[in-house]
């Protein structure tokens, strides 16, 4: 069980942003930028482009306003979209307000943002949404 399934089942608090019977979205806690959030299918799934092609589509169609209300809640010229899948053996789509190419470069340092910081970039995200 991948640490995002435990996420999904609760048996981790997260950040939620989303969910419904097939995804489930929250925030990245080591994130880019404020207002990164990571889109998962519920069903875990290795490589993204093993899951299938209703599954894949749906998952765009599922994150489409979560984009839309990351663009609103935070100052980016767009959300941006990245598919790294490294770190967890659980296929994710990154959304992350960028202005630049680089705002997706995952070689760079990650944010710590405290508790409390998380909370609010959740809360900016929920009340654009």
């Amino acid at each position: 069980m991948t640490i995002f399934s435990k996420i999904i089942a609760g048996e981790i608090p997260s950040y939620k942003i989303a969910e419904n019977e097939k995804f489930f979205a929250f925030l990245d806690i080591f994130p880019l930028t404020e207002g990164h959030v990571l889109v998962v299918p519920k069903h875990e799934t290795d490589h993204f482009f093993d899951l299938d092609q209703p599954l894949l589509s749906e998952i765009l169609l599922f994150a489409q306003p979560i984009a839309k209300a990351i663009e609103k809640a935070f100052p980016c010229d767009r959300c941006g979209m990245s598919v790294v899948g490294l770190e967890v053996p659980h296929a994710h789509v990154h959304l992350i307000p960028i202005n630049t190419a680089d705002d997706l470069n995952f070689t760079r340092g990650k944010l710590k943002l405290s508790p409390e910081q998380l909370q609010q970039v959740q809360a900016k995200i929920l009340a654009a949404l």
